[in-house]
């Protein structure tokens, strides 16, 4: 799968649909997590994510290219 280019609210909303809750927002980084996995996500709020935080989002979240 392609990388997508995507804003940090963006990757934040689709997580959200995916069951992912805010828990905390440190400065401009929203920190996500879920019950039923260990890791927790810092996505930060800018224009847009570097693919390396894109790619452990879609990792950690176990997304697919449908979800966005």
């Amino acid at each position: 799968m392609k990388l997508p280019v995507i804003s940090g609210r963006k990757m934040v909303k689709v997580l959200h649909r995916k069951g992912w809750t805010a828990i905390r927002q440190t400065g401009s980084h929203v920190i996500m997590q879920k019950d039923d996995v260990d890791d927790e996500l810092s996505i930060p709020q800018h224009d847009e994510l570097k693919p390396g935080i894109v790619h452990r989002c879609i990792e950690i979240a176990e997304l697919t290219e449908n979800d966005f």
